[in-house]
């Protein structure tokens, strides 16, 4: 048995496992590489399962076990990138069981996949689970009775938010450590923004689904649209809006608003193309309805220094802080008034828009306090938090 010492300190290895498929960018894909890089900063052994599409491993992806290709599940106003084979799952578990790891963990854990095999499987190690989803979950509502009864098989519970945390909670009760998704700053300080004209620059990043807004954003940025043409500002000064991703609405919103001068499609971005975009941008608008359990993309645009333009809905408040402009959800007209403003010289009149916004100051100071706040999200912070939590579970016994 390790002294207790040794036991502190030594480093642990770590299976990271992510039900969602590392060829598409996503929230829960983001955070599994972040942390998995973040642990192995701290010089723990860490290695990813999660399905990988083909060989499009995202850029910065190391230390990978592919658990098979993905199919599409309807989830929470989404499509889940998912693996469905039970081969794939089988050979993962068996993988997991036989590398000695000293803790297993599992996003989403109660999403179908491997996450599924391990809650049935014996001989493993303590099992870390984490909860991202907020709202309704069809795989909650299918088998709330069995996974009642397989939760009890977890060692600790965490969610990355409090409405994380009682979306899990209503489905299986029990206790959670609510933690945060981690920014890896470093890559958005230290961003080349990318080439532009010098306009100034609207950036939307997201899915492009109902729940997020976009058609929103929009009808709100052809009012900012008209307004600078009433206004007689020539066109080298109106603002230009980079639409980011893809989604099931895609091909109805570019046919009601089609690529211009103005407006442009952007498409799914790599992550480097995705940190020298947000250095570019003037604002970042997260223009979600709701469904979301925290804003990762507002502490992003923070850290790469450009003004949050946000919805006020429960995911969003904490990762904000304070620091974003805010306007009801699905609200175009609050939603140009507030663009227009953030996108003004007047910014000292803009910086009292949002119905969370602090005291008017310059446009250079709020960014500074932003960063400051988006540093306390930092993934070297959360790397520290979870290794607490991983040590807490595999301790050995006095």
């Amino acid at each position: 048995m390790e002294p207790e010492e040794q036991w502190s300190s030594r480093p642990l290895r770590v299976a990271m496992v992510c039900p969602y498929s590392l060829s598409r960018p996503g929230g829960v894909q983001g955070q599994s590489l972040g942390l998995a890089r973040g642990l192995r900063a701290r010089g723990h052994e860490v290695t990813v399962y999660a399905p990988v599409d083909g060989d499009r491993l995202p850029y910065g992806a190391e230390g990978v076990e592919v658990t098979g290709g993905s199919v599409g599940v309807p989830a929470n106003g989404s499509r889940a990138p998912i693996t469905i084979s039970p081969a794939a799952v089988v050979r993962a578990v068996r993988s997991i069981r036989s590398s000695a790891f000293d803790v297993v963990h599992v996003h989403e854990p109660f999403a179908p996949g491997v996450p599924y095999g391990l809650l049935v499987a014996s001989g493993l190690p303590p099992m870390v689970t984490t909860f991202h989803r907020s709202g309704s979950s069809p795989f909650y509502a299918v088998l709330e009775p069995l996974i009642r009864a397989l939760a009890g098989r977890f060692a600790a519970r965490c969610a990355v938010s409090e409405a994380a945390r009682q979306t899990a909670d209503r489905a299986l009760g029990g206790t959670y450590l609510v933690g945060f998704n981690g920014v890896e700053m470093d890559r958005f300080e230290n961003a080349v923004p990318w080439s532009s004209d010098n306009r100034p620059v609207v950036l939307f990043l997201g899915r492009h689904e109902e729940r997020k807004g976009l058609s929103v954003l929009l009808e709100a940025f052809g009012t900012l649209q008209r307004r600078a043409v009433e206004r007689g500002g020539g066109s080298d000064r109106r603002p230009v809006l980079w639409i980011a991703g893809d989604g099931p609405e895609t091909g109805r919103l570019r046919r009601l608003t089609p690529e211009s001068d103005d407006i442009h499609w952007l498409g799914v971005l790599s992550e480097q193309e995705k940190e020298r975009r947000l250095a570019s941008a003037a604002v970042v608008c997260a223009p979600s309805l709701g469904g979301e359990s925290f804003g990762m993309v507002l502490l992003e645009a923070m850290a790469a220094r450009a003004v949050v333009v946000a919805s006020d809905i429960d995911g969003y408040r904490r990762a904000a802080g304070g620091h974003a402009l805010t306007v009801p959800p699905g609200d175009a007209v609050a939603l140009a008034m507030v663009l227009e403003g953030a996108l003004s010289a007047a910014w000292a009149t803009a910086a009292g828009v949002g119905s969370s916004a602090v005291a008017p100051c310059s446009r250079a100071d709020w960014l500074d306090a932003a960063m400051v706040w988006a540093r306390h999200w930092s993934m070297e912070h959360l790397a520290g938090w979870y290794e607490d939590v991983y040590r807490s579970v595999v301790r050995p016994a006095p």
